[in-house]
């Protein structure tokens, strides 16, 4: 059983806290672990204390990443959410030696980490718990809220990763053949990432974010045929459809850039990693209860956008926690019909 750790000083500075997750052997060389990572003063587990407010967010990262995003931490604080982020096994904070970096063969596997991490934030007084998805922790999140019903109180996806944003080659041939090929070879490497979405964003190359290249490096990880098949059967799920049971934000860019050759207008103002039509379409499918709002000149991570078009996206999910879940204000949350 996961086991939830002690806090201790986190790399982004005195106001943050990191918990290691200790996750059960997979095989590995080395037993993985997740991050739980939130402001020091949220003294959430602490029974001597009560947490500031009744409710709470989870973040969940996308490939090649980790959590970073201070700035979107405060959007759900003036929210009147305290705010958490997972690094999941093998990503960011918790990448260790001896284990591949961003490496799943079965997406279910993550379940162990987000039960660990939401069963530790109800258990340290917290009402009600939203859970929110960055891209392929947007494929994720769908698929555990899905599996867990009112396992928590709301969604809320940037840019999920709904779909493979290829040519009609390259998914219904391509993709079949690895698929095939992985559980044999799960090692085969496939094409590489491109370097030019993350350089303009990071600071060393004109970009405006500073963060740890070795935990968010330019180039990637490399992807190989069992993470790849891993994702494909997420998506054939989100195509057969989802029964989410609450409240879903899915959140896009207003427009797709070219995700092998983009121009810096597409790298500064559209969504050059996946493909937000995608999005729109897949969105229908994911429950009963599904708000799409399209941010125009957002980026592929919304909260990494240039300034005007963060503010839209920020605007629009406060606006939608306001309308769906004035938990933070004293009234009750979202109850299914």
């Amino acid at each position: 059983m996961a086991a939830v750790q002690e806090a201790r000083p986190d790399v982004l500075g005195e106001d943050w806290a990191r918990r290691t997750i200790r996750l059960a052997p997979d095989g590995a060389a080395e037993p993985p672990v997740a991050t739980l990572v939130h402001r020091a003063e949220h003294r959430a587990g602490d029974r001597a204390g009560r947490p500031r407010a009744s409710c709470a967010v989870l973040y969940v990262h996308g490939f090649v990443d980790y959590f970073f995003q201070v700035h979107h931490a405060r959007t759900w604080e003036r929210a009147g959410y305290d705010f958490f982020a997972l690094d999941l096994r093998d990503y960011g904070r918790s990448i260790r030696p001896g284990r591949r970096p961003n490496w799943i063969t079965d997406l279910g596997a993550y379940d162990e980490e987000l039960d660990a991490a939401l069963g530790w934030i109800r258990s340290a007084g917290y009402a009600h718990v939203l859970l929110a998805g960055h891209s392929t922790g947007g494929l994720v999140a769908s698929l555990y809220a899905h599996d867990h019903p009112r396992g928590v109180d709301g969604l809320v996806l940037n840019s999920p990763w709904l779909d493979l944003n290829e040519p009609w080659p390259v998914r219904h041939v391509a993709s079949p053949l690895i698929c095939a090929i992985a559980p044999v070879a799960p090692l085969v490497p496939l094409r590489p990432l491109g370097r030019a979405y993350g350089e303009s964003l990071h600071i060393s190359t004109g970009g405006e974010w500073d963060y740890n290249l070795n935990w968010k490096p330019l180039e990637g990880f490399g992807v190989a045929a069992g993470w790849f098949r891993a994702i494909r059967r997420g998506h054939a799920r989100i195509r057969r459809g989802l029964s989410i049971d609450v409240p879903v934000l899915v959140a896009t860019s207003g427009a797709r850039g070219s995700n092998t050759d983009p121009t810096p207008a597409d790298l500064d103002g559209t969504d050059t990693v996946l493909s937000p039509p995608q999005m729109w379409r897949r969105a229908r499918g994911l429950g009963r209860d599904v708000t799409v709002v399209r941010i125009a000149g957002g980026r592929h991570d919304l909260t990494l956008s240039r300034p005007r078009a963060r503010n839209r996206f920020d605007r629009q999910l406060t606006g939608w926690l306001a309308g769906r879940f004035a938990i933070a204000h004293g009234r009750p949350p979202f109850v299914p019909e």
